[in-house]
Parts: structure tokens; C-alpha cells; sequence
């Protein structure tokens, strides 16, 4: 049976320049990077010079980069740090609708320290109105927290103009660009925010390790660690050794490939879309039709369960996934797809298709081969599936949403 992975947003695979630059740093090169001795001091400079890779990678500085675990750690170091920080200025954070559950359960943490949250809205989109963060920004606001990338739809925020708010207002801005980096240019002058989160699984190096950026001059201090000096007493903790250098390996490979990949699965994406949204019926794509992040497809079908669709399509080799792979253990449908208007009966239709460097054509054409039975069959079984004609309805929040909708 053919196997096809499309759930690169979830994690992707190490590529084999990235393991063989690991390897060296478990088994051969094994000191700590702390020890005076030679050691400790080779691979300090491995450390350093990973650093730099993923410095260049973003437009920082080399002193303006913390490794971490993920972008979990990141997430929570940029707002706790920001918050405790500046908490003699004000104690108002704003953050919007579709954020990451490592954005949304931090900032909620706050919430019950006594911080106060705004959370804004987003359109049908998915994308955060410029204006809307603007008028929610108080003399108390600390901290505007706003992915770059939605990890559910793939929209793109306009951070741009946001960031341009934010510093007329003084106010600190964190971008949570795990899903961003590696696929478009992610440069951290010209998106003019002040942290920013990377995560080293999404762009073919191992899980466990990740970065975050803070603009030098940014106000914020360490409040989750408690430990050693390391990472100028940023981040305690021994280093990450083989995952820090498999990170700056994977950031300067990404760089470098960057232009040719977000092309070649720009191209798969965009007949993946045009093949299921003309192929199957009943089916809208979500998220915005073209401010979206390369090899990023989400769908909802009607009256269809994703959860329904993902166990078929894994029986016949193809991995994917209804959203977050964070929150693939909940029953409840997506606080993304709901924030953008999508019905709950609708959003339980979702799955969510992302491309990376490695799919080719062949795979498009064993998908759509797969998933035209499937949606027949489980539709055949439902119960939610009539036959009888509908008319659009213009008070009907699905009809907004969806063309082909029989609400």
C-alpha cells in the first residue's frame, strides 16, 4: 500500500543532512558545553555557531536568541517573561481568537494573576483586523500576542500593520511564527516585532528543540526556570546540544531552499484545493483563499465526521489530520473553524492537509484516488446526509460560510 504523509504541520521529518550534524553531537562530540575543559569547549562552539544559523535566519543578533524545547517553552517564556516584567506599567494583554493553545491557556494563566485579556475577534478569514488591535490597546496594554501563521487554516495575519500599532503605542509584540518560519520569510525587523517563537520540528529537525528572539532592549526577564547560568541566565538548564545544532543546520537549510520549496508545494497545494473543491461536493476550503502559508489546505465537509475521514484515509496509507495535532485528543470542534463563524455541525467536518518538500504529484493523485470513495461511503452512512433540495438562507451562519451548504 502507498503511503502519503500530509500532516507537515504537525511535525515534519528530520532531513538527513540535519541527522548526520545530530549524530556527531551524541556520540562523538558529547561534552558540556559549560566545562572549561576542550570538551566543553568544541562544543560550546557548535552551540554558538547554531546561533548564529538561526540568528541569520530571522534577521537577529546572535545575543538576541534563547534556545528552548519548542514553541511551547518559547510561547510561555515571551508572555510570562513580558508580563512579569512590566507589571508595574500596566497589566492588559491582547491576543486574538485563533491563537495556538500554547498562546491562549498562557495567556488565560494571567488572566487569573489578575492580569486583564482581550481577546480579539477574527473575520471569516481567519484574519485579525489592524483596527481591532488598535482599539482594544489601553494606557494599561504591556503585550499584543498574534501568531503569523494559523496552524489550523493556514491564514496569514497582517503582522506588518500591527506591529506598526503597537510600537505608536509602546507596546511589546510577540509573534508566534512556528508555523511561518521556514516556509515564507520570516525576517524580525521587517515584521517589526519585539519576540518571536520558532520550533525546530516543523522544519525537518528533531521535536524537543526550539528558539526565541527578543529584540534586544525588549523588556522582559526570566520567570518560568529556576537554575544555572546558561543561555546568559535566560533559560537554566544544560543545552540541548545535538538538537541546538540540528536546529541551525535545519534554519540554514531552510533558508537556502526556501524560494524553490514554498514553490513546489505552492503548486501541489494549489491543485490539491482545486481538485477536492471541484471534484467533491459539499466541501469549502477554510481559512483565506490566498493570504495562506505554502503546502496549507484545510477543509470542512458536510455531513461527515473528520475524525471519520482521518481513520479511512490512514487505513489506505495517507496521514493527516482535523487541525491541531496539540489538541487531537478533544471531542470538541475546532476554536479556530468557530471563531471564523463555521457552525459546530460544519467545523466537525474538518481535516486538514499540509504539504511538505518530499510530496509530489503521484500523492495528489492517490489522495483524490482515496478520498472520493470515502466521502461517498461515509456519506451514504450518515445520518445527517438528506437528499431533499435546500435554498441558501441568508440569516443561516453555515450558508455564509459555505456555497454548497443544506443547512
Amino acid at each position: 500500500m502507498r503511503r502519503v504523509y500530509m500532516d507537515h504541520s504537525a511535525t515534519t521529518p528530520v532531513r538527513a543532512e540535519v541527522a548526520e550534524e545530530m549524530y556527531k553531537y551524541i556520540i562523538d562530540n558529547f561534552g558540556n558545553p559549560t566545562s572549561l575543559h576542550s570538551f566543553g569547549r568544541q562544543v560550546r562552539n557548535a552551540v554558538e555557531e547554531a546561533r548564529e544559523n538561526v540568528a541569520a535566519s530571522i534577521g537577529a543578533k546572535t545575543n538576541e536568541i534563547v534556545f528552548t524545547s519548542g514553541g511551547t517553552e518559547s510561547d510561555n517564556m515571551a508572555i510570562h517573561g513580558v508580563a512579569h516584567a512590566n507589571k508595574n506599567k500596566g497589566n492588559h494583554i491582547i491576543t486574538s481568537a485563533v491563537e495556538h493553545h500554547a498562546v491562549i491557556n498562557t495567556v488565560k494563566a494571567l488572566g487569573k494573576e489578575g492580569f486583564t485579556i482581550t481577546i480579539v475577534p477574527v473575520d471569516k478569514h481567519g484574519v485579525v483586523d489592524p483596527d481591532d488591535v488598535a482599539n482594544a490597546i489601553t494606557e494599561k496594554t504591556i503585550l499584543v500576542t498574534i501568531m503569523h501563521a494559523n496552524n489550523e487554516v493556514g491564514t496569514i495575519q497582517p503582522i506588518q500593520e500591527i506591529s506598526k500599532i503597537t510600537r505608536e503605542h509602546g507596546v511589546i509584540f510577540h509573534t508566534d511564527a512556528v508555523q511561518s518560519f521556514g516556509k515564507i520569510p520570516v525576517n524580525v525587523d521587517d515584521l517589526g516585532v519585539d519576540l518571536l517563537t520558532i520550533s525546530g520540528h516543523k522544519i525537518y529537525a528533531p521535536k524537543g528543540i526550539g528558539a526565541l528572539y527578543i529584540r534586544k532592549g525588549t523588556r522582559w526577564k526570566q520567570s518560568l526556570f529556576h537554575g544555572g547560568s546558561q543561555e546568559r541566565l535566560r533559560r537554566a538548564g544544560t543545552e540541548n546540544v545535538a538538537g541546538i545544532v540540528a536546529l541551525g543546520k535545519a534554519c540554514r537549510l531552510a533558508t537556502d531552499d526556501l524560494e524553490s520549496e514554498a514553490r513546489h508545494i505552492s503548486q501541489l497545494r494549489d491543485r490539491l484545493i482545486e481538485e477536492v473543491t471541484s471534484k467533491i461536493s459539499y466541501v469549502n476550503i477554510t481559512g483565506h483563499p490566498t493570504r495562506r502559508i505554502p503546502g496549507h489546505a484545510s477543509f470542512c465537509f458536510q455531513y461527515i465526521e473528520g475524525e471519520s475521514m482521518l481513520l479511512s484515509l490512514d487505513m489506505k496509507g495517507i496521514a493527516a489530520s482535523s487541525g491541531s495535532a496539540c489538541t487531537s485528543g478533544s471531542l470538541e470542534p475546532s476554536h479556530v473553524l468557530l471563531s471564523m463563524g463555521i457552525p459546530h455541525e460544519v467545523a466537525h467536518g474538518s481535516i486538514r492537509l499540509t504539504l511538505g518538500r518530499d510530496n509530489t504529484e503521484e500523492d495528489i493523485d492517490y489522495f483524490m484516488e482515496v478520498m472520493q470513495p470515502i466521502v461517498e461511503r461515509l456519506r451514504a452512512m450518515s445520518p445527517l446526509d438528506q437528499e431533499t433540495e435546500f435554498e441558501m438562507n441568508s440569516e443561516c451562519e453555515a450558508c455564509k460560510v459555505s456555497s454548497s451548504c443544506r443547512a
